[in-house]
């Protein structure tokens, strides 16, 4: 029997808009993953030792500040260094159409605009993530 799927939902930055990364929380939750919320301001480093410590399958980033361009590299050259290259990314907040694909050579795949139906990102993450055994 495999576990469930455990994703870490993190709000990078200074921006101080959460309900966006709560609801998402609580959506992921609700379909059956393992969700862990670690608030607000969190940078790359904290993400990623969070993802170590929690086992994490998924990073889940809501990101409405703009900066997902400086925190996204950041968070999959960390993630490379801790030997978690498995772990799935996914972004959720303002993402103009120029910056994905930048982000999906990072392989960032999951990308998340304001508006995205619930179901779609529930769909995304247990059609890609796999929980570690």
């Amino acid at each position: 029997m495999s576990r469930k799927i455990r994703v870490v939902i993190a709000k990078p930055g200074l921006d101080g808009h959460d309900r966006g990364a709560k609801v998402i929380a609580r959506a992921l939750r609700d379909a059956g993953m393992e969700v862990i919320y670690t608030g607000l301001r969190q940078t790359p480093e904290q993400i990623v030792s969070a993802a170590l410590q929690e086992d994490a399958d998924v990073i889940g980033l809501s990101i409405l500040s703009g900066a997902h361009m400086h925190i996204c590299p950041r968070v999959v050259e960390l993630l490379k260094e801790k030997g978690l290259d498995d772990v799935q990314v996914v972004v959720g907040g303002i993402i103009p159409d120029q910056d994905v694909p930048r982000l999906n050579a990072l392989g960032i795949t999951g990308i998340f605009i304001p508006g995205t139906p619930m179901q779609a990102i529930v769909d995304f993450i247990t059609g890609h993530a796999r929980a570690r055994v």
